[in-house]
């Protein structure tokens, strides 16, 4: 198989770091990447990941990058996805994986001059290390497969599922905010930052890992779980809903909701 990325910004050289040494990079396997081309926009970029391994090569444009792809990710800003995407060739029943936020699929076939398969899908930079989580729409297996070695895959059944996916990844400012304010907290109180944060900072991952963990636990149990009756993380979370923490939340998420859907 071979990969190409139109657009080689901060996502898709996550991307090309992740498949480099994954799974996809294994020859004679059954889904193995034999060729990786990215656009020469991004120069520095670019020249990094041809670095990286001898399957990783620089197309000489964009239409090079388009016809030497078995899928071709479009990973572009926005703003100038339509004048990019509607310059390209593309070859029938290519498959096509955007990457592109805000844009959905009835734009991408309106600007793509052929009958192609296209995906969306929402990698985040952990990709690069192999831990992301990627939601797709719609369900695609063999794109499945692709964000899989890098970690996992959410197949999202509706556009409706998909979008609510887009809008709860908008939250991981609000997480590192979070570690942020309560940093700060403890530095106020007399405590070094490095140090605070040298402990939050794996707390808040072993609660991550204990929601994956026990993935069939409601996440109130597990709240209820790890707050004493009448103790401090109890009184906390009531302090949080009940100020007006939760009202705020829903409504900063209702809000990037409807940008999603403009």
């Amino acid at each position: 198989m071979k990969i190409g990325f139109v657009g080689t910004g901060t996502i898709a050289e996550a991307m090309v770091t992740g498949m480099l040494g994954s799974s996809l990079d294994v020859s004679e396997t059954s889904f193995d990447v034999s060729e990786i081309t990215v656009s020469p926009r991004n120069g520095e970029i670019a020249a990094r990941l041809a670095g990286l391994s001898p399957r990783v090569r620089i197309g000489a444009d964009n239409q090079a990058v388009a016809d030497a792809s078995d899928v071709l990710f479009l990973a572009i800003r926005p703003q100038i996805a339509e004048e990019v995407i509607r310059a390209l060739r593309f070859r029938p029943g290519q498959s096509v994986v955007s990457v592109i936020a805000a844009t959905d699929r009835a734009k991408l076939k309106d600007w793509i001059d052929a009958p192609v398969e296209i995906t969306q899908a929402i990698p985040l930079p952990f990709v690069a290390d192999r831990a992301g989580v990627t939601a797709i729409f719609p369900p695609n297996p063999d794109v499945a497969a692709i964000f899989s070695a890098l970690g996992s895959a959410v197949e999202c059944e509706t556009r409706e599922e998909y979008d609510l996916l887009a809008a709860a990844s908008a939250l991981m400012g609000t997480y590192f905010g979070i570690l942020d304010r309560t940093t700060g907290w403890l530095a106020g109180q007399g405590m070094p930052e490095d140090k605070a944060r040298a402990y939050l900072a794996p707390l808040f991952l072993s609660l991550a890992q204990t929601a994956v963990k026990h993935g069939g636990m409601p996440l109130a149990g597990l709240r209820q779980e790890f707050s004493t009756k009448g103790g401090l993380n109890e009184q906390v979370f009531e302090d949080f809903d009940q100020k007006g923490g939760t009202q705020a939340l829903t409504a900063a998420l209702d809000r990037v909701m409807l940008r999603i859907k403009r």
